[in-house]
């Protein structure tokens, strides 16, 4: 009796080493707002969603190999918390990616951001979100660079290398996306990305450069960032500053940020100035708990004649409604909501 039960001890012990090695994680959460857009005779009332966090659930786990190794998974769809929908053409739509970790860093293969989207959107005091957002001037502005540069965001089949996190500081990434035959505009078609930072203590620098070939024209769509910040304690200054050339088309745009503590939340205030246009935006979130926040962020878009960037607005508006309507014009938003993340 005594042996039986020192066995299913035993037994048990292993059975809990081996389920501490492997870990499956389900997240996610949700952002809601009231927004108020007005600009080029248009003005909408609309609740929008991801103000300060892209709405999103998934799945993510990691299983320890031994011997350092460690092998992923991960993934992640993007939710419509207003009308309950996902994105319409692929269902993670987010990241689906599987990866290899050691003391040699991370090898990672599947479809997730890139290091060209990650070098300009770390450096935003507003995390690319809501209206005060800066990835709408990448995808926005100035005409033959629309498909290429929101091709960037994401890429599908990617084999990219992360380096390792102690190198005193230095971090990195290659990355390369294999087109495999598709042709369409804004698929990611053969991608190259490659980053490398600095970052220890106050200060975080980074440069990133990448060449896609997005379509059939020949023409390969180049991006060039510098980006940095400096954290003074009282308040992080930020910005980048990012070339996009895709043909003869040409465009640059700059920011320069800030984020400072203000009682249990953060204000954060951003100038942004790109080819015929330029924003202004200032927002603040008012922390209620660790995952809870309640926030308002207003923003201003100056548009010159050639450019049509628009604060943010309904699926409705067309892109021939924002040819005819917003070239030129000038428009706003505001928008005040909640985010609750898992």
């Amino acid at each position: 009796m005594k042996k039986s039960l020192i066995a299913l001890a035993v037994l048990g012990s292993m059975v809990g080493a081996a389920s501490a090695q492997s870990s499956v994680t389900l997240f996610g959460g949700v952002d809601l707002n009231l927004r108020y857009n007005k600009g080029a005779g248009l003005t909408t009332k609309t609740m929008g969603t991801d103000g300060i966090y892209s709405s999103r659930w998934g799945v993510r786990g990691v299983e320890d190999l031994g011997g350092g190794l460690k092998a992923g998974f991960w993934l992640e769809a993007a939710i419509n918390p207003d009308d309950g929908t996902t994105n319409a053409s692929r269902f993670w739509h987010r990241r689906t990616s599987v990866s290899l970790m050691g003391d040699f860093g991370e090898v990672r293969l599947g479809r997730f951001l890139t290091n060209q989207f990650t070098a300009y959107a770390d450096f935003d005091p507003f995390g690319t979100n809501g209206v005060g957002d800066s990835s709408k001037f990448y995808s926005s502005n100035a005409a033959g660079l629309n498909g290429a540069i929101t091709s960037s965001t994401r890429a599908d089949n990617i084999v990219a290398y992360y380096l390792p996190s102690n190198l005193g500081g230095f971090y990195g990434s290659a990355e390369v996306a294999a087109g495999e035959g598709a042709a369409a505009p804004g698929n990611n078609n053969k991608y190259l990305g490659l980053r490398l930072g600095y970052a220890a203590g106050p200060l975080n620098v980074s440069a990133a450069f990448s060449n896609a070939d997005p379509d059939t024209s020949n023409a390969d769509y180049k991006r060039t960032t510098f980006s940095g910040s400096y954290d003074l304690g009282v308040v992080k200054l930020m910005g980048f500053y990012s070339q996009n050339k895709f043909g003869a088309s040409k465009q640059k745009i700059g920011l320069i940020g800030a984020s400072a503590p203000l009682g249990s939340g953060t204000v954060r205030a951003s100038y942004i100035k790109a080819t015929n246009t330029s924003q202004i935006a200032l927002g603040y979130i008012h922390d209620l708990s660790k995952r809870t926040a309640l926030y308002g962020t207003v923003a201003r878009v100056s548009n010159e004649r050639g450019s049509n960037v628009r604060v943010a607005g309904p699926a409705t508006w067309t892109a021939s409604t924002l040819n005819a309507r917003f070239n030129g014009a000038d428009n706003g938003g505001v928008e005040v909501g909640v985010r609750h993340p898992v």
